[in-house]
Formats: structure tokens, sequence, C-alpha cells
């Protein structure tokens, strides 16, 4: 009926000290802050796409899997920034599961916290050390976000955090673009309240600390399809449906206007396949209509080595352990159709 205190974690300072930044990872980084930045203030026309496993699970894989994406970086780079999604925390609706490197770096082996923030870091620093990425991440639990902070690039809050205060009120002192998804039930109400609260200044308790914020003028929507009353799967991500995400940002007081559309959750219906006709979907929305265009900044999209997905114990290299994800041959196709499409 309690819980049982197992040791005291190191705070994210020391870690970071201890597994540090080089000076020319710095420069990396500030460079593509800059660029992200830019496509979300409208002074870069370029396309975002946040891409990546459903949860990273193995540390070779999903290296193997970037080292794939900068080379169809260098192809695309005119048009597209791609941000690797290395999503360490893995949000489970009923709390069994997997629950992602940080808890468990090793999938088949009992959770280990101080393994996980230590794997966590070191995978995140090789994206960036090896390969010139730095990559997005869930913030799951805010209070772990700093382990992390000076290597992201993109920040998702999810549609089952993005009510709660803490949450809100951390994405308000984060120095790159933070997307609050709508809520699973599908009220773009609490989706715009809570990109009000994040590009709000406050004062807040956080990790012992009485801290202040600015306020992010980069937080912005995320678009992924809800659930209705009978558990069905319905999508958000139409025409329709982004001019009327435009219609409440022009009746806020929001800066940067933006939306990311995720492709699969409950826009695809978990169906993964599907993400390739959606993203295409979006893109067409986009060049029909200027207003769309300028407020559809990109999308989120699942994808690994191999289709689909497998249960925990099979080995399969490079196939998601938990939602079923794109794999590469697709993947690389797609990518070169986005930047092919986009006017």
């Amino acid at each position: 009926m309690s819980m049982n205190f197992h040791r005291k974690l190191p705070i994210p300072q020391d870690v970071k000290k201890e597994y540090p930044l080089t000076p020319r990872m710095e420069q990396v980084k500030a460079k593509r802050d800059e660029s992200i930045r830019a496509v979300f203030d409208g002074r870069s026309d370029q396309f975002i796409l946040v891409i990546g496993p459903c949860s990273a699970d193995h540390r070779e894989p999903v290296l193997e899997y970037i080292s794939r994406l900068r080379r169809i970086q260098e192809k695309v780079a005119d048009k597209i920034i791609i941000v690797p999604r290395i999503y360490t925390n893995k949000p489970r609706t009923t709390g069994k599961g997997y629950k992602g490197m940080l808890h468990q770096p090793d999938p088949d082996a009992k959770p280990d916290m101080y393994k996980g923030i230590v794997a966590i870091r070191e995978l995140h620093l090789a994206a960036l050390r090896d390969f010139d990425f730095s990559c997005a991440d869930e913030m799951l639990y805010p209070e772990n976000y700093r382990y992390l902070s000076d290597l992201l690039a993109y920040v998702a809050v999810g549609a089952r955090s993005v009510e709660n205060q803490q949450h809100r009120l951390v994405a308000s002192g984060i120095d790159v673009p933070v997307g609050m998804k709508n809520p699973t039930g599908g009220d773009l109400g609490v989706m715009m309240n809570s990109i009000v609260a994040a590009q709000s200044g406050h004062t807040f308790l956080y990790r012992g600390w009485e801290v202040t914020s600015e306020g992010n003028p980069y937080a912005h929507a995320i678009l992924r399809g809800f659930q209705d009353y009978a558990g069905r799967s319905v999508s958000n991500y139409h025409y329709e449906d982004l001019l009327r995400v435009r219609e409440l940002y022009e009746k806020s007081n929001l800066v940067n206007p933006s939306v990311i559309v995720d492709t699969n959750h409950n826009n695809s219906g978990k169906k993964y396949l599907e993400q390739i006709r959606i993203a295409k979907d979006i893109v067409h929305s986009r060049n029909q209509n200027p207003d769309i265009k300028g407020l559809v900044k990109g999308l989120m999209i699942e994808s690994y080595l191999e289709d689909g997905a497998q249960g925990i114990g099979e080995h399969v290299f490079g196939k998601s352990i938990t939602d079923p994800c794109l794999g590469w041959e697709k993947t690389e196709r797609l990518i070169l159709d986005i930047a092919e499409k986009l006017s």
C-alpha cells in the first residue's frame, strides 16, 4: 500500500557533467534550433518531419535508423528538416507493458531507472555527435525533462498529459518548440488552452525549486485524432479540420499559429500503412490553400527499420515493440514523395 524508496538518483546537472556535449555538438544543435524556430515563426518555408520509432527500444537499431535518416536528409535538405523521434518514455493507458527505455534500457530485463537515465542520454548524445541530429522526445514526466534539456530539438506533450498543469507550466519554460496534442477525447478547446498556458509566463514549483518562466512562443498544436464515446477512432487531419484549428488560432491571442499533424494514432486508427495516404493528403491540403500552408508546419510519422510490430522477446532487429510502424523502404519513398509534392 506504500511506495518503497530504493535509492536517490543523481540530479540532471550531475548527469550532464558526466555525459557532456562537446563545443561542436553545441554549435550543431544551436544551428538546428534556429532553423526549426524559423519554420514555426514563418521565416522559413521548410517542412518539419518528426519521424521515427513509436518508442526507442534498443540503441543499435535506433542508431542504424538514424544513420539512414541522415543520408536521406541530404537529399531533401532544401525542403525538409528531419527531426528524428527518440521517444524514451512510453505512456501506457492501463499502466501495464513496456514503459520505455528510461524504465527498461533492456526490454527483457527488470526496470533500472539509473541505467535508463544514462542510456537515454547516451542515445541522444550519439545521434547528435555521430549524425548531427538533435532529436524529439515526449515529455511524459516533466521532472525528468532536464536530463535531456540540452539535447532536444523538439518536445511533445501527449494526449493523456496535455490537461496536466505541470506539463503546461514546464512547457512554458522550454526554449525549443513544444507540441501540445489534442486530448484523447478530441476537445480542441483543451488543446488550445494548453497552448495558451505554455505560451504564458508562470511561477511554479519544479524539482524542489521555485522557478519562473517567460512563456514559450513556439508552443503549438498537434492533431492526432481522437476516440469517440463508442471507442471508435475519429480523424482530425482533414482540410476542414485544419481550417477549424486556424479559426481557433485567430480567436486567440497566440503567436506563431502552427500545427503538426500526427499521421498515426487515432488519425490512422493505428493502421500504420494509412500514414502514407494521410501524409500525402495533408501535403495536398497545404498546396490547395495558402492559409493551411501557413498553418501546417509538418508531420509526425511513426517509422522504423521493419514494418509492423513485434512482441517483447521476439528480437527482430529494428521492429517496433509498441505500436506498429512503417518500415524503412516505405519510409524512404514517402519522404522523397513528400519533398517532391511540397509546393
